[in-house]
């Protein structure tokens, strides 16, 4: 469970930057906000599970190296977090935040990162430690979009740059985890 809280907070750490940002430019009612957490919430959650689905599909065929998947993966996202954070200047976003359809995109775009880390769940557990994961994740992913449209309208800054090293660097330790528990038994 404290596996799946971790996971969880690192891969909502772009909707916290992405709420507060969007509750802060847009001046956008708490109404808006629940609006918003909801929807981050629900494509928070849908996308790892559509990544479990595919890796549970071919965990059978990949079962001998399913631990140096999920690692890899885990490895991959969490370095290139860490990579964009270093690399880039936080960007400010134009789009009109007021519509569904725009926060939707945002909900897509936020969760990229959590398909790809679905499809280490999937090779790595049965449905009910998925099922776990996906729940944990979609609940402290509506918290934390709650949480960015309050800091928004607080206008209380979020250091965007810092938070992203910080999620990679929560993914990588837990892909080095992932393969010491599997290399150890």
């Amino acid at each position: 469970m404290f596996e799946a809280f971790l996971l969880a907070l690192a891969l909502c750490v772009d909707t916290l930057v992405v709420s507060t940002s969007s509750a802060f430019s847009s001046k956008m009612s708490y109404r808006r906000g629940l609006l918003m957490a909801a929807i981050f919430a629900f494509f928070q959650g849908g996308f790892p599970l559509m990544g479990a689905l595919l890796g549970g599909v071919f965990k059978e065929s990949m079962e001998s190296v399913d631990h140096w998947i999920a690692f890899g993966l885990l490895l991959l996202v969490g370095g290139k977090m860490i990579v964009d954070a270093l690399r880039n200047a936080p960007k400010e976003s134009r789009l009109d935040v007021t519509r569904v359809g725009t926060l939707c995109l945002l909900g897509v775009a936020t969760s990229i990162d959590a398909f790809v880390i679905g499809i280490g769940l999937g090779l790595s557990g049965d449905i009910a430690f998925v099922l776990m994961n996906v729940a944990v994740i979609a609940v402290m992913t509506f918290l934390v979009a709650l949480l960015g449209t309050f800091l928004g309208k607080r206008d209380v800054p979020i250091p965007e740059r810092l938070a992203s090293c910080i999620a990679g660097m929560v993914l990588v330790g837990l892909g080095v985890y992932t393969l010491v528990e599997h290399l150890s038994v």
